[in-house]
């Protein structure tokens, strides 16, 4: 090449994201839309390599807990986006570690100029609250964990209001999925997979509640963070994913896919976490958000529609099949 030549300019880098929960079933769905569509994928990891999981796509992985303020602030450095996943180990501790975890995301997010992805979920509802909800309603919980919930969304109000830090919080109901085995669909309503010896209902007959594929709710972030330079500094939507609406629909979804005649669909015995609730802790937790399970309670995603058009919608029974696949 001559000194005459033109020099081409160096390529960009690829922007970097974050994964706090890369570990988790969202975390790890989400760095997966984002890695297809260009990123650079970073992860934070309390585990050593050699017991971390094989994705499909290359991770720049940190020592380190989100529970440690430096360790977080350094491992957002350069980042674009910082994915706030992470939850208290074992259902517990939800106010002594929950709410240190998302202040360093969000001090870290301060520092590195980055976007917090926030995933909401509708523990900051009650009993009391309307069947139907968007994003304009009260916010009144009547639980602890849903009281916690509340105050880290109003942390991040607060972050983007007083310091600029963008924030894109996306509401759902209950998770499955491929990889999400510690689910209550999972656990309770197809325990076994395509194996499993009996379907659950965990609603009485014409209760509704609110179910979100996840694929589907990690392809609505990857889509929010795409407009994220036209949109408010805090952006809350509702994804309003598969709406059960007789207490039945995701049982009979889950017959229809396992495909086996005469497998019969029961109630779920609450009694057995009743029994045991005094002597496990995660049944005492599980058992504090029991409201959700016999109060009709779903999502209406209008903002969502408004910020990106039509809301990822895999079919009910694709969805169920892809979920059944990877139950434990």
């Amino acid at each position: 090449m001559s000194p005459t030549d033109p020099v081409s300019p160096p390529l960009p880098s690829p922007p970097v994201a974050l994964i706090l929960g890369i570990t988790g079933g969202l975390g790890r769905a989400i760095a997966v839309t984002l890695a297809q569509r260009g990123w650079t994928i970073r992860a934070l990891s309390r585990r050593p390599a050699d017991h971390r999981p094989l994705l499909p796509y290359p991770v720049e992985w940190q020592m380190g807990d989100a529970l440690d303020a430096a360790c977080v602030r350094q491992a957002a450095e350069g980042a674009t986006l910082i994915l706030h996943g992470v939850n208290p180990p074992d259902y517990q501790r939800w106010r002594e570690d929950g709410l240190p975890m998302l202040a360093h995301t969000i001090a870290a997010a301060k520092e590195s100029g980055a976007t917090i992805l926030f995933p909401a979920n509708v523990y900051v509802f009650s009993s009391a609250s309307p069947p139907r909800l968007d994003e304009n309603a009260a916010r009144e919980p009547q639980s602890r964990k849903g009281q916690v919930r509340l105050e880290m969304e109003q942390m991040l109000e607060q972050a983007a209001k007083e310091h600029g830090i963008p924030v894109i919080a996306l509401r759902a109901g209950d998770f499955f999925g491929p990889g999400i085995t510690n689910s209550w669909f999972a656990q309770a309503m197809a325990k076994g997979g395509f194996s499993a010896k009996v379907i659950r209902t965990l609603t009485p007959p014409g209760i509704a509640h609110a179910w979100a594929y996840v694929p589907d709710l990690a392809e609505a972030f990857a889509r929010l963070v795409e407009r994220r330079h036209t949109l408010p500094t805090f952006t809350l939507a509702h994804f309003a994913g598969h709406a059960d609406m007789t207490g039945r629909d995701m049982a009979e979804a889950v017959a229809r896919a396992i495909g086996r005649k005469n497998l019969p669909i029961r109630p779920f015995p609450w009694f057995m976490l009743w029994l045991g609730a005094p002597f496990v802790p995660f049944l005492r937790e599980a058992l504090e958000m029991r409201w959700l399970w016999k109060t009709s309670l779903t999502l209406e995603n209008g903002q969502l529609r408004r910020l990106i058009g039509e809301e990822p919608h895999t079919p009910l029974d694709d969805a169920v099949r892809a979920a059944l696949a990877s139950a434990p």
